[in-house]
């Protein structure tokens, strides 16, 4: 029996019996109501109001102290004898990683294809919310981080649930959360393996394979396959026995070169189109408040936008609390701060980048899509490209793989801190895990497994209810720890050590 079949055979029984467990998890998680004669997923709906929310609650906090939130990435106020692991721009570019990626390069292809070009305008307004709440759960992650005699420091919302609940409301509070906190690290155990590995993995070697294989080639192969998986997973076992630093190191280098990439990249075919941006820019306007064509009219551009920003940026899901709590710092509100500039960059900058770099590019098979023709994300992203950088599709490959690579390695760290907190912090567990990791990247490349995939997106995004709900209860925790960072603040700049008196911390928000 072949390679081919055995995995074929593999990925069928699988699929068979996971495929009904996750359709049934799926419809309760994704559950959605029609709107204006558009689905609107109900967990799309509670992270949305989530954002209004905490926006709301800290008066448009991401607006007013947007430069403040920069000035901390520049380390302006760093302490030397800080508690952590990483600076906080080494913290931002870790939990960048595991947010940007193929959701930034296909995922927009897929909402201007549904939603029309106003889907943009949309997903721009749901990243802008997302940064508020971004800025509440990361804040909540440092404040509650656990520092371990081995100097390293796990965080996230197993951390902060049981422990914040605890604080606020007793016993009964702490064991509430304590049951939270075993939900949100099976759920996110789960969707690391299965979405922040082997998807990641399973995809970026497609790409690979289709672009330099061929359909005869080496690549193309079962033996290129596991060659691709093992040359993968050796780099990231390599990585993550280095923990947090080592990633922070990689991600740090390797986000903002990938971003920059692009975002040229996307320049380059702005630019060669200049004279249609103003136009491009209208449709998007007019497609958002008019949106002719599109299923649901304007409702249903809003729809696609918020849903694929949603997903996209994770703002809610207490994935990202988990790197942010590594960070060197004594105010826990410093690196909230730090966090909400994570939406803007995922969302509305690079986000926005590719949805004008297709409107203005205009390539043929948007079009199609935009027919009724089932046309790839990536394609039609890839398609926009073309049109002014001919090769730039095959960078675009290396850029999908750089993406996948950045984003295994923080779910990996995500799924590590997850994995202790279930079954212990031995050198045991962690070998444990670390070994099991690098088997499914080496799977990924050979494997689908389509059904555990979408069971793992379902308990992702599960999680967002119980962290949210956990959000609102710790809110007022999070407004005490802003005031003191401000009170910090306003006190480095009268020149005055260590923190403001509580009149200031008062008058400072």
């Amino acid at each position: 029996m072949s390679l081919e079949s055995i995995t074929t055979s593999i990925d069928d029984a699988v699929s068979g019996f996971f495929e009904p467990v996750a359709n049934s998890v799926g419809d309760v998680v994704f559950y959605s109501v029609s709107v204006g004669g558009t689905d609107l997923p109900i967990i799309v709906a509670w992270l949305v109001v989530a954002g209004l929310v905490f926006s709301a609650w800290f008066g448009l906090l991401q607006m007013r102290k947007f430069k403040l939130a920069l000035d901390v990435v520049r380390g302006k106020y760093d302490e030397d004898d800080s508690p952590g692991e990483v600076n906080h721009f080494q913290a931002l570019t870790a939990a960048v990683s595991g947010t940007v990626g193929l959701g930034n390069i296909a995922g927009v292809a897929v909402a201007v294809s549904i939603g029309g070009p106003g889907a943009t305008f949309w997903m721009i307004l749901c990243g802008l919310l997302g940064m508020a709440t971004k800025f509440v759960e990361v804040t909540l992650g440092v404040k509650y981080r656990e520092e371990h005699e081995d100097g390293t420091v796990s965080g996230g919302p197993m951390h902060y649930l049981p422990k914040g609940l605890g604080e606020r409301f007793g016993n009964a509070g702490r064991t509430f959360g304590k049951v939270l906190a075993v939900a949100a690290s099976i759920m996110i155990l789960f969707f690391g393996l299965m979405g922040g590995n082997l998807f990641q993995t399973n995809q970026s070697y497609a790409q690979v394979a289709s672009t330099f294989g061929g359909e005869d080639g080496f690549l193309a192969s079962s033996a290129g396959a596991i060659l691709f998986g093992l040359v993968v997973a050796a780099l990231v076992g390599l990585v993550l026995l280095g923990g947090i630093r080592s990633i922070a190191k990689v991600t740090s280098r390797l986000v903002p070169a990938m971003a920059g990439m692009y975002i040229v990249a996307c320049l380059i075919v702005i630019l060669a189109n200049v004279t249609a941006v103003p136009d491009a820019i209208g449709t998007i306007f007019r497609g958002a408040f008019e949106a002719e064509g599109v299923a649901g009219g304007v409702i249903g551009a809003l729809i696609v936008g918020f849903q694929r920003a949603a997903f996209s940026n994770e703002a809610g899901l207490g994935s990202a609390p988990i790197a942010h709590s590594a960070v060197k710092t004594k105010h826990p509100a410093s690196e909230g701060l730090v966090a909400l500039l994570e939406p803007f960059i995922d969302t509305v900058v690079i986000c926005t980048m590719t949805a004008l770099t297709i409107v203005i590019a205009n390539p043929a098979s948007w079009a199609e899509a935009r027919e009724g023709e089932s046309i790839g994300g990536v394609t039609i992203t890839s398609d926009a490209f073309g049109t002014v950088l001919p090769w730039f599709p095959n960078l675009l490959t290396v850029a999908v793989l750089l993406f996948a690579f950045s984003t295994i390695l923080t779910w990996g760290y995500y799924g590590l801190k997850a994995w202790t907190y279930l079954f212990g912090k031995s050198k045991a567990s962690e070998t444990t895990f670390k070994a099991l990791w690098s088997f499914f990247v080496m799977a990924g490349s050979l494997l689908s497994l389509d059904s555990l995939i979408y069971l793992g997106d379902s308990a992702l995004f599960l999680l967002s209810v119980f962290n949210i709900i956990g959000l609102y209860l710790l809110a007022p925790v999070v407004k005490r720890e802003l005031n003191s960072f401000l009170a910090y603040v306003k006190a480095r700049k009268a020149g005055l050590p260590g923190d403001a008196p509580e009149s200031d911390t008062v008058k400072a928000v």
